[in-house]
C-alpha cells in the first residue's frame, strides 16, 4: 500500500524550501513534508539568477509588510536556520533602495511615502538638491526628486538563502526527491497524488504548488487556469573606472535599474508589454543592454559613458499576468490544493513570510501572524486586481 505523504511541495526554490521548513519547525505540526525539485543543481531555477533585493518601498500595505518580517527574519537567521549552531552568511549587504521621480510621479511618490511612513518603514523623501548633494556622481538636471530607504533594505546571496532553507529543512526531517514532477491525480475535488517522471506517484493530503515559472503547467493539471507565465529577464554585470561611493539600488524614471555589486555594477531593465513574450530559454540580448539600458545609465550617471560589460545572465520571472502580485493559499474548489505562485521578481524577498503564510494555513486552516488573504486565488475569478505602484 502506497504512504501518504501529509504535504506533497511541488517545487524545491526557495518559496518551496521556506514552507517545507516553516511547516516542520512548527510545533503544532507533526506530520510529513516532501519537497519535489526537478533542477537539485538549482542552476537553472529563478532563485539562482535572483538579484537578491530586499525593500520595503512598495505601495500595498500587505507587500510591505512582508518585507518587514523579512527584515525580521534575517536578524535572526543562524538562531533559526543555523544547523548544530553554525552560523548562516546569506551575506546580506543593507543599502537602501533609491526610486528616482519625475515631476509626474511626485503624487505617487508622497501617496506610497505615506503608506510606507504609517506601517513604520523607514523612508526618506528628497528633493532634487537633496539628491544632488547625496549623490554628487549622478546628474539629477531632470528629477524632480526620489525616495531612499534609509534602513531596511538591500541585498543577498539569493543561492545561498535557498541552501540555507533547504538544509534546515531536511535537519528537520523533510525528504527532498529530484524527480521532475509529470502529472496530478485528481479525484472528486481533491488531489490525492503526484506523480513522477520515473512512473513514482506520490499520494499528498495537502498539494502545494511552488513551481515558479512553470506554475501554470501545475495547475494545468489539476484543471486549473492560474495567470503564471515565464518571462525572461536580464542582468547585465559591467565595471567603472570611475569610482562611485554611496551608490544605492537605483530605479530610474525609465525603468531602468542597477546597483554595485562588489566592484562591478548589475543593471537590468523590463521589457515593454508588447515585447514580453513567455518564454522559458536562457539566450541573453546583448542589444538590450547596448541599445536601451547603457544610454539610459551614461544620462543618470554620467561616468558610465565609459564603462566595460563583463558580463551577463538571463533568468526567468514567475510573472502574474493579472496585477503582477502574489497568488497564495487554497484554491475555492480544489480544496487540498494551495497556491504560492505569481511574484513576478518578488519572489525571493517574501520568501520567509510566504514560507511561514502558507504553513499556518496548512496547519491551523487560517493565517496567524499576517493576513495575506487579500492574495487569495479568489480574486483572480473576481477581477479584484491588487493595484502595486513599486513593481520593478
Amino acid at each position: 500500500m502506497e504512504a501518504t505523504r501529509d504535504v506533497v511541495i511541488v517545487g524545491g526554490g526557495v518559496i518551496g524550501s521556506a514552507i517545507a521548513y516553516f511547516l516542520k519547525a512548527a510545533p503544532a505540526f507533526s506530520g510529513t513534508v516532501t519537497v519535489i525539485e526537478k533542477d537539485p543543481s538549482y542552476e537553472f531555477g529563478s532563485t539562482a539568477r535572483s538579484w537578491g533585493g530586499v525593500r520595503q518601498q512598495f505601495s500595498t500595505p500587505e507587500n510591505i509588510q512582508m518585507s518587514q518580517y523579512t527584515q525580521e527574519f534575517l536578524g535572526q537567521i543562524s538562531r533559526l536556520l543555523g544547523i548544530d549552531d553554525t552560523p548562516v552568511d546569506v551575506s546580506y549587504h543593507e543599502q537602501g533602495y533609491l526610486f528616482l521621480a519625475e515631476d509626474r510621479h511626485i503624487p505617487r511618490l508622497y501617496s506610497n511615502n505615506a503608506i510606507q511612513k504609517g506601517l513604520g518603514v523607514n523612508v526618506g523623501l528628497l528633493d532634487a538638491d537633496d539628491l544632488a548633494r547625496g549623490f554628487p556622481w549622478m546628474n539629477v538636471s531632470d528629477l524632480a526628486g526620489g525616495s531612499l530607504g534609509l534602513s531596511g533594505e538591500g541585498w543577498l546571496d539569493a543561492y545561498s538563502l535557498n541552501q540555507a532553507f533547504r538544509k534546515k529543512a531536511i535537519s528537520l526531517g523533510v525528504t527532498y526527491i529530484a524527480q521532475e514532477a509529470v502529472s496530478l491525480d485528481v479525484d472528486a475535488n481533491r488531489i490525492s497524488a503526484v506523480r513522477l517522471a520515473d512512473g513514482t506517484r506520490l499520494p499528498g493530503g495537502h498539494i502545494v504548488n511552488a513551481a515558479g515559472p512553470a506554475a501554470a503547467t501545475i495547475a494545468k493539471w489539476a484543471g486549473v487556469d492560474l495567470p503564471v507565465r515565464s518571462r525572461k529577464r536580464f542582468a547585465y554585470s559591467f565595471s567603472c573606472r570611475t569610482e562611485i561611493t554611496g551608490c544605492p539600488l537605483l530605479i530610474d524614471p525609465s525603468g531602468v535599474h542597477m546597483r554595485p555589486e562588489g566592484k562591478q555594477f548589475l543593471a537590468g531593465c523590463s521589457p515593454p508589454p508588447e515585447n514580453d513574450p513567455d518564454c522559458t530559454d536562457f539566450d541573453v540580448d546583448y542589444g538590450w543592454f547596448e541599445e536601451h539600458i547603457w544610454p539610459i545609465l551614461a544620462h543618470r550617471v554620467p561616468a558610465f559613458e565609459a564603462i566595460k560589460l563583463e558580463s551577463a545572465w538571463a533568468g526567468h520571472y514567475a510573472y502574474n499576468t493579472i496585477d503582477q502580485n502574489a497568488i497564495l493559499g487554497s484554491h475555492p474548489e480544489v480544496t487540498n490544493f494551495y497556491f504560492a505562485n505569481g511574484f513576478s521578481g518578488h519572489g525571493l524577498q517574501q520568501s520567509p513570510a510566504v514560507g511561514r503564510a502558507i504553513a499556518e494555513l496548512i496547519t491551523f486552516g487560517e493565517y496567524r501572524s499576517l493576513d495575506l488573504n487579500r492574495f487569495s486565488f479568489e480574486r483572480l475569478m473576481t477581477g479584484e486586481a491588487i493595484s502595486e505602484h513599486n513593481i520593478v
